[in-house]
């Protein structure tokens, strides 16, 4: 095992290209998909594409804003010397990967946004502190905790159907799904646990047949802003001081107040974001420092700049030529009451190969799957855990959702695929298991 699985380490990290190259490849092959297996004509079919490729740009800004935002607030000092009292624990590879792991589940179930953030600056910092740790093996035990994220406070599929005025909950279910049915439910938890105890364990043994891509020295670290500056004119005390930073952060805590008191806050992107912004402003302590924090951050958003757009164009040919309807209706014919959970599972990991956007995906499932349940007879909130552990699993394999954390821990796609092929497979299996039994 330990051969065959080294063997297809080294494979991947030899032969997988660059994720945007991939999304690339993801365009064409769903355009000739989208021709071959449907009746939509070329042009039409490019006319598609082109019309949906700016069809995340809110979102990419969202998302580019989230990292960005995100960043800032785990390199501000207060977090730092948190982290670094936690990280100080940590005195062996064994230690370092499970911390990372543990790390990365509890802030990608609180926030997928905030988990991608932390999982990449707990990797840096954890990488620092135990140099002797495989550096590739903690970035992927950092992304790996990702796969809890559909399971947690932010999964969208979950909060879409407790959502009175969700589209598809009111055409397709009619009511609503409280979350005690689908997050806190019971076929969740269960599956939650046994995800929380697997990822540690076969990330724990990535350790046996993987050695260092990179040491601690290669590691950049961000220069410490000057104590004091010799300039004293107004510009520079302005920039320096706490004052600005602690005004507009007041304006933001308040705001923040008003919003839990009156009922209205919701966690959500746009709330993340807001956190994030003023979190950083005033953990900084003055406009100079956080700028430069900022500054040290944009270069790792250009990757998602340039390949949302891509993602836009392959969701818009998918939806609209049917063909991810396709996908999902042939899992659905050969099942039955028993087996269209785990049916639902296969073909939301298919799907989420080419619409990794769980609000998305539901989007294109939903019709195909809901009518199924009530015509089969099938449990409601199984196959609904079923597409959101679906979209959750084959993440590990798309790198969609890895591009946040790879530019903050400064690695390829190629450097951690293989690792996460164990990670796919083994959770696979046991969701799968859990999907047929429970």
């Amino acid at each position: 095992m330990k051969s065959l699985l080294t063997t297809a380490d080294t494979v991947l990290r030899r032969y997988t290209p660059d994720p945007f190259v991939i999304a690339l490849l993801l365009t064409v092959a769903t355009f000739a998909l989208a021709v071959m297996g449907t009746d939509s004509q070329p042009l039409e079919t490019v006319q598609w594409w082109g019309s949906g490729f700016w069809g995340l740009a809110e979102f990419t800004l969202k998302m580019a804003m989230i990292l960005l935002t995100g960043y800032v607030v785990a390199k501000s000092p207060p977090v730092q010397w948190f982290l670094l009292s936690l990280i100080k624990h940590v005195k062996t590879p064994t230690q370092a990967v499970l911390f990372c792991t543990f790390a990365a589940m509890i802030a990608s179930w609180i926030n997928w946004g905030f988990g991608l953030v932390v999982g990449g600056v707990v990797a840096l910092e954890v990488a620092k502190r135990v140099p002797a740790a495989p550096f590739r093996v903690l970035v992927a035990a950092s992304y790996s905790g990702f796969l809890v994220w559909h399971a947690g406070l932010s999964g969208s599929i979950p909060l879409a159907l407790n959502t009175e005025t969700d589209k598809i909950t009111q055409e397709l279910v009619g009511f609503t799904v409280p979350l005690s049915q689908t997050t806190f439910g019971t076929v969740n938890l269960i599956a939650l646990a046994s995800i929380v105890i697997l990822l540690p364990t076969v990330n724990w043994c990535m350790l046996k047949f993987v050695g260092k891509a990179q040491t601690a020295s290669d590691i950049e670290t961000r220069p410490a802003v000057p104590a004091s500056v010799e300039n004293q004119e107004l510009s520079t005390w302005l920039e320096r001081s706490f004052l600005l930073a602690g005004l507009v952060g007041g304006l933001g805590l308040l705001f923040l107040a008003s919003t839990l008191f009156d009922g209205t806050f919701r966690l959500n992107l746009d709330s993340v974001m807001f956190v994030f912004f003023i979190a950083g402003l005033l953990l900084h302590g003055s406009p100079r420092a956080f700028i430069e924090s900022v500054q040290e951050a944009v270069p790792k958003i250009a990757p998602i700049l340039i390949q949302y757009p891509l993602y836009a164009g392959i969701m818009a040919l998918l939806v609209k030529t049917g063909l991810a309807s396709q996908m999902s209706e042939y899992f659905v014919s050969v099942a039955n009451a028993d087996t269209l959970p785990l049916m639902t599972f296969y073909s939301a990991g298919l799907v989420n190969l080419f619409v990794p956007s769980g609000g998305g995906q539901w989007a294109v499932q939903a019709p195909v799957v809901l009518p199924a349940v009530e015509q089969l007879g099938a449990d409601l909130d199984k196959t609904i855990m079923a597409v959101v552990w679906g979209d959750a699993w084959t993440n590990m394999l798309q790198p969609f959702w890895a591009v946040p954390l790879l530019s903050i821990a400064g690695m390829r796609i190629k450097d951690i695929i293989g690792l996460l092929l164990v990670v796919l497979i083994s959770s696979g299996v046991v969701l799968s298991a859990l999907f047929l039994m429970l």
